[in-house]
């Protein structure tokens, strides 16, 4: 039994399935709480040309203290991120309260270009494919193909780490 379980989510905010994916993640948290540790792990898709950006803007949203409020305000705004690209980030940045020039400046001088790339290379090694994937105790869950189902073993494996059945 642990008083808390890590469940990192291998995310990429150009993608339109990582937006549907937030009501789970949304209910995780309001079930568990504290106990579920979730962890955004940048997994920028190539065919996505913002979403490495974004994956930096996040970054800087957390170190600003707003990581989560920010991926959930650029997640539901994929499309027109597709359209617009970086100002788009900026954006929701200054929406949210948050210092838009040092996202800004964050995106010009690349201070989070080494995160990201390593949570992509570690992402690769454990066989990640697309997004949203989720990883808890050591098992992978490929959400890019599927929803369905993965927020109910999610639950399995937590209760019995938890202890809490």
């Amino acid at each position: 039994m642990t008083d808390s379980v890590i469940l990192d989510v291998w995310c990429e905010l150009q993608c339109p399935d990582c937006h549907s994916a937030l009501d789970d993640v949304r209910a995780l948290r309001a079930r568990y709480g504290d106990r579920l540790d979730i962890r955004l792990r940048h997994f920028p898709l190539e065919k996505h040309k913002h979403s490495f950006a974004a994956a930096q803007a996040a970054e800087e949203a957390a170190e600003q203290g707003q990581g989560w409020p920010y991926v959930e305000a650029v997640l539901a705004r994929t499309a027109e991120l597709g359209k617009a690209g970086e100002p788009v980030l900026v954006e929701v940045a200054r929406e949210l309260g948050l210092d838009a020039e040092e996202f800004d400046t964050a995106l010009i001088d690349g201070r989070h270009i080494l995160i990201v790339d390593a949570d992509q290379a570690e992402g690769k090694a454990i066989g990640v494919t697309g997004t949203p994937t989720y990883v808890i105790d050591g098992e992978r869950l490929d959400g890019g193909k599927s929803q369905e189902g993965l927020r109910e073993r999610i639950e399995e494996i937590a209760d019995r780490l938890l202890g809490a059945a």
